[in-house]
């Protein structure tokens, strides 16, 4: 069985950064990409950042220059740092993995930006 576990998330002020960490436990048999989706109340779930397994990152408009994803593929884990945060980033953000087998996703991390 494979399990994405998330980890980082929390209240942060405006202009501030928070680090999400996401590692994969259980057989994967070839990953394609992981990366970060998030969904903010009221609002479709949206890719955030994702990285290929050859290191082929794909950032959301909105957070080109203040996000940075980075993975080890061969441990299987995902990191999203996030600089610069805004109100509007606020949501709860998934890990994702793409794979031979198919998507698997975390539990979810919540993210809070407010003054």
């Amino acid at each position: 069985q494979v399990q994405l576990v998330e980890s980082g998330g929390g209240l942060v002020q405006p202009g501030g950064s928070l680090r999400l960490s996401c590692a994969a436990s259980g057989s994967i048999f070839s990953i394609y990409s992981m990366g970060w989706y998030r969904q903010a109340p009221g609002k479709q779930r949206e890719l955030v950042a994702s990285i290929t397994s050859g290191g082929n990152t794909n950032y959301a408009d909105s957070v080109k220059g203040r996000f940075t994803v980075s993975g080890d593929n061969a441990k299987k884990t995902v990191s999203l740092e996030m600089n610069s945060l805004k109100v509007e980033d606020t949501a709860v953000y998934y890990c994702n993995t793409q794979t031979s087998w198919g998507p698997y996703w975390g539990q979810g991390t919540r993210v809070t930006v407010s003054s």
